[in-house]
């Protein structure tokens, strides 16, 4: 869940125990017009996410109380906000395990400002589905061999059984359904779900796959529902589409 401040701004909740990164993450969110509140502890990052339900979250992984992996875990529990990493840390499996649990985005410190600015305006633009050819393109509502996706409330059922997804998970899941069997390139996907040009690291993409993929139940060797396309990237596959208009 997340919500709007009384004056209509987007809400953003720094994590940052570090007073100068967190002033300048402030700042830097405010000038991209967020209603910002900065907490310097995880337990307090968690308190504020639950009284203030923000749309993005800056997290750092050092807090002097609890790792931030493990507040990245606890967020995704009452949270749906975008959430960015920010970290010291340059080691690759700390930036896998912070998607993994559920983390959109992974910068390390130093970082640039214009840049976190630029990401955050791409994570809030969303995708504009008009690419010719796919009958799936303009409806609300995908359906697709017992999986249904629902974009205007951003619900998805299995098998008629809710599905919890990240806001990154949930945006792959929506563009690969709405071109059922299109094989997808990861550099168009990270365009599709971040809205940006920057080239990405394939990676993030991966992870982000692997993990719907798990919550999709698609794990067994035969895929029921997202295809690797080897040297390419990834396709949606299954049964024949059922009409996007029908029940």
């Amino acid at each position: 869940m997340t919500g709007s401040a009384p004056d209509g701004r987007r809400r953003a909740l720094v994590i940052e125990d570090a007073a100068d990164i967190c002033l300048l993450l402030c700042d830097t969110l405010r000038q991209a017009g967020f209603d910002v509140t900065g907490v310097d502890t995880g337990a307090r990052g968690l308190e504020a996410a639950r009284g203030l339900c923000p749309d993005l979250v800056t997290l750092d992984l050092t807090l002097p109380d609890i790792d931030g992996i493990e507040v990245c875990r606890q967020l995704r529990a009452i949270s749906n906000a975008y959430v960015i990493v920010l970290t010291a840390r340059h080691g690759e499996a700390d930036r896998l395990i912070g998607l993994e649990v559920g983390a959109d985005d992974y910068m390390v410190k130093p970082f640039s400002p214009r840049e976190l600015r630029a990401r955050v305006g791409a994570m809030f633009r969303r995708p504009r589905l008009t690419d010719p050819g796919a009958g799936n393109q303009d409806a609300t509502v995908l359906r697709f061999d017992g999986l249904e996706v629902d974009r205007e409330s951003r619900e998805v059922t299995l098998d008629g059984s809710p599905v919890a997804l990240t806001r990154t998970e949930f945006d792959l899941l929506a563009a690969l359904l709405s071109h059922p069997h299109r094989v997808w390139e990861r550099d168009t996907l990270a365009r599709r779900v971040q809205h940006t040009d920057w080239p990405g690291d394939d990676h993030v993409i991966d992870v982000h796959i692997a993990n719907l993929r798990h919550k999709l139940g698609d794990t067994g060797r035969q895929a029921r529902w997202v295809h690797t396309v080897r040297g390419v990237g990834y396709r949606f596959g299954g049964s024949a589409p059922a009409d996007p208009n029908h029940g």
